[in-house]
């Protein structure tokens, strides 16, 4: 009877170490702003507007993140992460549960391994060196939707070793939502006989070293219908940023080419009723941020997209006060510009809510510039 005992006593306690070792966390952002924009496109002509916007700064979202010990430096994980509009209430990304994220997969000191739905090493490579750090609105998104992608029906690596970074991703179709090869993505993909088709591969290596870092990423997705089977979009790209005492520089630069039908975002504008179509385009951008007080910072960045053989190149311009009231509370007040000419939509803004993802192109008439202001608040859980 003693013996039963004891051996009940030491399953018990091997249970609850096995369950301390175990972990799940709640995390989430909520963030909602006003803005003001004019030219605004609605039709045929433009229009001011104001809006409440949910997610100026970052996306409104809640997820869970889960790890568990399997010893000997091994673990389990997985993140399944949810988007949604605060000003409505619905979900985001094309009305996904867990649009944002939903992986699964394992861990060691050799890096991480995970499949399911991921944001890309682009988004990775865009939160490192834009000096916005992709949020909603206003950043390189509205210039280079890739920045916000995410790739379903695929398989991520990430391992880091001291100051150098690597990943890698593999999509079998990379964007089952999508309706249209014209997007940025690929769409339906995993068609037998068709492997290629809705197919991404992409690699990043990134290196930190003190105050300097730098980057570099190649990305290949192709369109996921088979009336464009051959239609593909190779992007690569580079950047840095150096910090120096309450300042940080970003510099950064990404070419894009798009083959057999495929399309760039912006890469059609409509001059004298005639379309002007450019399959590679060159993007530049360079930021800086300053720590004014431990509670205030302020961000100012400037995008230039050229597209070749064509004069459709638009300039974009942000300039971001954030106030941190707590660790989990900012405020924040963001101002941004867009300076169009032969024909080129490009707005303030990125996708809009509830789309699958997008540009600032489209948002405003060929040729006109854009203001936008927003003020807003956020808070992270």
């Amino acid at each position: 009877m003693k013996m039963k005992l004891f051996a009940a006593a030491v399953a018990a306690l091997a249970a609850g170490g096995a369950y301390a070792q175990s972990s799940v966390t709640l995390y989430g952002v909520v963030d909602a702003g006003v803005e003001y924009s004019n030219h605004a496109q609605t039709s045929s002509s433009s229009h001011d507007v104001v809006r409440l916007n949910s997610g100026g700064m970052s996306g409104s979202r809640w997820g869970l993140r889960g790890v568990e010990d399997l010893g000997g430096g091994l673990k389990g994980i997985f993140v399944l992460e949810s988007g949604f509009n605060i000003d409505t209430g619905t979900s985001g990304q094309g009305n996904r549960l867990f649009g944002r994220q939903a992986f699964v997969g394992m861990g060691s000191q050799y890096g991480q391994l995970t499949l399911g739905r991921h944001q890309t090493p682009f988004y990775d490579f865009g939160l490192a060196y834009d000096p916005m750090a992709i949020s909603s609105n206003y950043s390189i998104t509205a210039q280079a939707p890739e920045f916000q992608s995410r790739a379903d029906n695929s398989i991520k690596y990430i391992g880091t070793f001291g100051g150098l970074t690597g990943s890698l991703l593999y999509s079998t179709g990379t964007n089952t939502g999508a309706t249209s090869a014209s997007v940025y993505q690929g769409i339906n993909g995993e068609v037998p006989g068709n492997y290629h088709l809705g197919r991404e591969m992409s690699a990043s290596l990134s290196y930190t070293g003190g105050p300097f870092s730098v980057g570099a990423i190649y990305d290949e997705t192709n369109a996921g219908i088979a009336a464009a089977d051959g239609a593909k979009i190779r992007r690569a790209s580079v950047a840095g940023t150096y910090a120096f005492g309450p300042a940080k520089v970003f510099a950064g630069y990404r070419y894009a080419h798009a083959f057999d039908g495929a399309v760039l975002p912006g890469g059609i504008n409509t001059v004298d009723g005639a379309n002007k179509i450019a399959n590679v385009s060159n993007l530049y951008w360079l930021g800086m941020g300053y720590q004014l007080t431990p509670a205030l910072s302020l961000t100012g960045a400037a995008y230039f997209q050229d597209f070749r053989n064509t004069g459709a190149d638009p300039w974009s311009f942000v300039v971001s006060t954030d106030y941190a009231f707590s660790k989990r509370t900012d405020a924040y007040f963001n101002l941004a510009y867009t300076k169009n000419k032969d024909g080129s939509t490009l707005g303030t803004s990125s996708a809009s809510p509830g789309s699958l993802g997008g540009s600032g192109f489209g948002t405003t008439l060929g040729s006109y510039n854009q203001f936008g202001a927003m003020v807003g608040l956020r808070h992270k859980f």
